[in-house]
């Protein structure tokens, strides 16, 4: 019998272990348990199609063909248009294939500060005991530290098959000229301010390092865990309870690629895991009756567990992207693929070292200097002192160089751009979703809060944002100017206003000064322009019962049994780094909870 199936086969209504969600975090939990016990009944329930072979996923330099709108491989969150976003209403994608994020996401190797872990104040989850498992998920070929990285896991980091070495070069020396020096390695748990040439989940040959592969695939081919199965295309309504136990989980197969769309039920005898991601988590379990008691009567769902959290604390990394004019060639950038001028079937045949690249060559992790911070004004000085001042391993900004166009590449000339992506990595603001109903079907109530601060201070960190990443530009050797398109629109007599050079900046390059109108101008595009970093997490975040949360420090729902969270739902704080490390991470550690309790080796 297959191990990988879109319909469940005759006669199998039960297993010991469901896990509804087959996204990064679900398959290293079905991978270590079925290590754990080759023979334990798992099946992994996934909504969107197998991974498995496919280009996109394959070959780093593709990611663009998975996000694109058209993308079966991509779930699409619109949320409600926002008043404090120019009443612009935001999608957020999120991994609708096997492997989730880790599938379609862009690779960056990227680990949180060890403030961030010790922040969530939950017993167990604080670094120190995180450490094992972020060591235990990867085979680290970096630099740094070897105690704090791991050797012998699943997950290569490496640098992949390529790197455009020039422009990682210059983009370090101009960031050294603005007061950030490079640093061995950024995702060391211990250091911050500086930049980095970035490792990437991309292997030495040049393919994705995503979980599907790398903890159910291998497993299932080696045929040592028979009790692994995987159903894809197959959507999860809720949970089933008995009581207060969960039991088992509704299905039907997904009617956007199957008929015969009814739905079924599939019982679990040890343990139901929910894994669906921070936006797909809280809806399953409002539809299963836990949640917020006025959402389920008003949706006439009763209530197994009245948690008011749930779909509440969502939060995001808030991403602008600005590209710039070079002198760059053809095979420093990414663009000629995005654009078509190389043909990616050609590229595959012939084995092209460039579809081992992701195009993100530099990472960094910057803090503004006292000076920035009082120019800011006293809300923002407030907010600093409070959170940052003293911890000074906390960055404000996360910024990675981007070699191609970040858009349509039809909107500027056939050439080579470099873009900066700047993410802030705590920010103030919250949002949420929820059910509109009772069917998979109904649109969630979905506001993601970007910019909703009351002080705006997280506005104002992209006002900084803007300033600084574009002076480090600025010193680039082939910087040649901005892509006017995708920067503020500044009055054409401002100091400002973006340039077009056909050479680099001569000599000693002094930093732009902003009028207080074109502070102005920059917060007014940061909230037309303003958008998801793929980061989101929190809705059904980790901690204490009586504080409100969904889930303890063992990832049990509160009020029910036989029920566990694991995904980037159970974070109740954000990290300063792409969230996919993390995430595999809450995978490791869950896996480890469940093996225990389960009495397995």
């Amino acid at each position: 019998m297959a191990s990988i199936f879109q319909n469940l086969p005759e006669g199998q209504l039960e297993v010991d272990v469901i896990i509804a969600g087959g996204g990064t975090a679900a398959c290293v939990v079905a991978g270590r348990l079925a290590e754990a016990d080759p023979k334990l009944s798992i099946l992994v329930i996934e909504q969107g199609p197998n991974n498995l072979d496919v280009p996109t996923v394959v070959h780093p330099a593709l990611f663009m063909g998975g996000l694109l709108p058209t993308s079966n491989a991509t779930l699409f969150y619109e949320g409600r248009a926002e008043k404090q976003l120019s009443n612009r209403a935001l999608v957020v994608p999120s991994g609708g294939t096997l492997g989730g994020g880790s599938s379609m996401n862009l690779m960056m190797y990227s680990r949180a500060q060890r403030g961030d872990f010790d922040a969530w104040n939950v017993p167990g989850w604080k670094a120190e005991d995180m450490i094992p498992y972020l060591q235990k998920q990867e085979t680290y070929l970096g630099p740094g530290p070897r105690f704090v990285h791991g050797h012998e896991g699943p997950m290569v980091v490496s640098e992949g098959t390529y790197r455009a070495n020039r422009p990682t070069r210059d983009f370090i020396q101009a960031a050294g000229q603005v007061g950030y020096p490079e640093i061995e390695d950024l995702s060391a748990l211990d250091f911050n301010n500086g930049v980095q040439p970035a490792m990437r989940f991309i292997g030495p040959d040049g393919v994705r390092q995503d979980t599907a592969t790398k903890y159910v695939h291998y497993k299932i081919k080696s045929g040592k865990s028979p009790g692994l199965k995987v159903l894809v295309d197959t959507q999860v309504n809720r949970v089933i309870f008995e009581g207060k136990k969960a039991v088992g989980v509704e299905i039907r197969p997904n009617p956007k690629v199957q008929e015969n769309g009814t739905w079924s039920t599939i019982k679990a005898r040890k343990l139901v895991i929910v894994s669906a991601g921070a936006l797909g988590t809280p809806l399953i379990l409002e539809r299963s009756g836990i949640g917020n008691p006025e959402i389920l009567t008003k949706h006439n769902i009763p209530v197994v567990s009245a948690l008011l959290s749930v779909g509440e604390n969502y939060q995001d990394h808030h991403l602008i992207t600005y590209p710039y004019h070079t002198s760059l060639n053809e095979d420093e950038t990414l663009d000629a693929l995005f654009s078509g001028r190389l043909n990616a079937a050609e590229a595959i045949e012939k084995k092209s070292p460039i579809l081992g690249w992701n195009a993100q060559d530099v990472t960094g992790k910057l803090r503004p200097t006292d000076e920035e911070v009082a120019a800011l004004g006293p809300a923002f000085q407030e907010a600093w002192n409070a959170e940052y001042r003293d911890n000074i391993n906390k960055p404000l900004l996360l910024t990675a160089l981007v070699n191609a166009f970040p858009t349509d590449p039809s909107l500027v000339p056939a050439g080579q751009y470099l873009t900066s992506s700047v993410f802030t990595g705590y920010p103030l603001s919250r949002g949420s979703i929820h059910i509109s109903g009772r069917e998979v079907e109904d649109k969630p109530e979905f506001q993601t809060g970007f910019f909703s601060d009351p002080e705006d201070v997280d506005i104002l960190k992209h006002l900084w944002a803007y300033k600084k990443q574009r002076e480090i530009f600025r010193r680039m050797k082939t910087y040649r100017g901005e892509v006017d398109i995708l920067h503020p629109k500044f009055a054409a007599d401002s100091n400002a206003a973006p340039v077009r050079l056909e050479r680099e900046l001569d000599g000693d390059v002094k930093d732009i000064v902003y009028s207080a109108q074109d502070d102005e101008v920059i917060k007014q595009w940061a909230r037309e322009h303003v958008g998801t970093t793929w980061h989101s997490l929190g809705t059904c975040r980790m901690g204490k019962s009586e504080d409100g949360a969904v889930v303890d420090g063992q990832l049990n729902v509160f009020g029910v049994q036989g029920l566990k969270v694991a995904d980037m739902s159970v974070p109740p704080g954000n990290v300063g780094a792409n969230t996919m490390n993390t995430a595999v991470a809450i995978g490791e550690k869950a896996a480890e909870i469940i093996i225990r309790e389960l009495g397995l080796s």
